[in-house]
């Protein structure tokens, strides 16, 4: 068999390539530190001067800035309220009589005939017209919310004032509706009873133990604010009670002879 001759030799062919890391890739390329986006410094080394941004305002939305002060003033108020309410709600009840206007304080007088809590029977003499105190029959008037069309015995009446009643009394002769007013805020209210009075030199008067005030319409808020500061509390004698007591009108009678 005859052998081929060989041809020339061979030489591979050269790839020029660049130079590499050593791991086939192109080294990388050396960081200057600056980052992405940024200008080259200006001349001289110093950076770029930042430009402040303007701020543009819109319009303000004053709605809901005056609701929020509104809804604190009101809280303000309650509050401010609140706090009142509670003080004048701790005051004693002497202070509260002694606020009403044109109120008589008779117990100021220290007025022996009018401080006088001693039982006599018969009819007794009293300074006032009513009578705000004083020496009293032994039977008190009842004062469960009584309303009497006619006149009752004072001597029955001061002792229910003594338990702690408000009575209320009016001239003979006053108007329906005022006196219609007037019966609205006694009748079945406990430690009330009303009843008119003979020679009355005012429409109304509002009586409690040792207090007095006179008035001329019904509808004078000063009668509230008398039952609220002198019921039960002008009492003399506190517990006692305004039930099962007398209930017939007219004046009382002369005392037996030899009383």
């Amino acid at each position: 068999m005859s052998m081929s001759t060989p041809g020339p030799e061979r030489v591979p062919s050269t790839v020029k390539v660049d130079k590499t890391s050593g791991q086939g890739k192109p080294p990388a390329q050396k960081s200057t530190g600056s980052k992405p986006g940024n200008r080259p410094q200006g001349k001289g080394g110093k950076g770029r001067k930042s430009v402040t941004p303007v701020k543009v305002s819109g319009s303000r939305n004053w709605g809901p800035i005056a609701l929020a002060g509104v809804v604190v003033l009101v809280a303000v108020g309650i509050i401010g309220y609140g706090v009142y309410a509670s003080v004048k709600g701790s005051e004693p009840w002497q202070d509260k009589a002694a606020a009403i206007k044109d109120i008589v304080n008779y117990r100021a007088q220290k007025n022996p005939a009018i401080d006088s809590q001693e039982h006599k029977d018969g009819p007794q003499t009293y300074v006032t017209n009513p009578p705000v105190g004083g020496a009293h029959n032994a039977q008190w008037q009842n004062c469960m919310g009584d309303v009497y069309a006619e006149p009752i015995a004072n001597e029955h009446a001061v002792h229910s004032l003594e338990h702690g009643s408000v009575w209320v009394t009016y001239k003979q002769g006053l108007a329906a509706d005022q006196v219609e007013k007037l019966k609205e805020k006694v009748e079945g209210r406990d430690f009330m009873l009303m009843s008119p009075v003979a020679n009355l030199d005012k429409n109304i008067s509002l009586q409690a133990w040792g207090y007095q005030l006179k008035l001329d319409n019904a509808n004078d808020e000063r009668i509230d604010e008398f039952i609220k500061a002198l019921r039960l509390n002008a009492s003399l004698e506190p517990g006692a009670p305004c039930s099962s007591g007398n209930t017939t009108t007219g004046p009382l009678q002369a005392a037996p002879a030899g009383n």
